[in-house]
């Protein structure tokens, strides 16, 4: 059966990965998750690579443990072999082995080291919920986009901004900066309230100080 998010996880970090298949439910998604969706006597393997291929949306939750996992790495080649995207949901300030490098090294991380992960749990879904429910394509289906307050964007202003963003935190940079843009009261505002959605201080003053340069006029 289809799902919205399929968890990977390892062993040692059962409860985490629980955690946050309870959260994801929480806002109405499905989410698929071992040994509890895998059906009685059913064999585990094709359960999971079928699982897989079902997701919308791969969540890793990406430790010590699951980085030395062969189990995870084959879930995570499996992912990409069949064009699922991978959100990794890193619970240890740790690298990707070589053997996991070249599958998430383009990824967008979300980070939660030290428990108790509630804040980090919660923004681990407003993104998934944002990266299923984004309309591909349509931020920029008008050369206008007029805010809830009554700002008016630039359709070049977006641009430039939503590419600075990619920049940091990937595709999910479109559907972001067209739901800022609905309650920005100006460009500045804007730029604030998307930095905001970049984990490192220097990575978001970066993008503060490249959106502040772009021309008021287009980018």
């Amino acid at each position: 059966m289809a799902r919205d998010v399929f968890v990977s996880y390892s062993v040692p970090d059962r409860d985490c990965a629980f955690e946050i298949v309870a959260r994801l439910e929480a806002r109405g998604l499905s989410a698929w998750i071992a040994p509890r969706d895998i059906s009685p006597a059913a064999e585990w393997a094709e359960e999971i690579i079928d699982a897989i291929a079902a997701a919308r949306l791969m969540v890793l939750v990406f430790s010590s443990y699951s980085n030395a996992s062969p189990q995870v790495r084959r879930e995570v080649e499996r992912a990409v072999h069949k064009e699922v995207p991978i959100l990794p949901f890193r619970i240890e300030d740790i690298l990707p082995s070589k053997s996991l490098e070249y599958f998430l090294s383009s990824q967008h991380w979300l980070d939660g080291f030290a428990p108790p992960r509630e804040a980090q749990y919660e923004r681990l879904s407003t993104h998934v919920v944002a990266r299923l429910h984004a309309d591909v394509g349509t931020a920029h289906a008008a050369p206008l986009a007029s805010g809830a307050t009554g700002t008016v964007f630039n359709l070049q202003q977006l641009q430039g901004v939503e590419r600075r963003l990619a920049h940091h935190i990937g595709p999910l940079a479109q559907h972001l900066v067209k739901r800022a843009a609905l309650h920005a009261q100006d460009l500045e505002q804007l730029i604030h309230q998307l930095g905001a959605e970049i984990d490192s201080e220097e990575a978001r003053r970066d993008f503060i100080s490249a959106c502040r340069a772009l021309p008021r006029s287009g980018a």
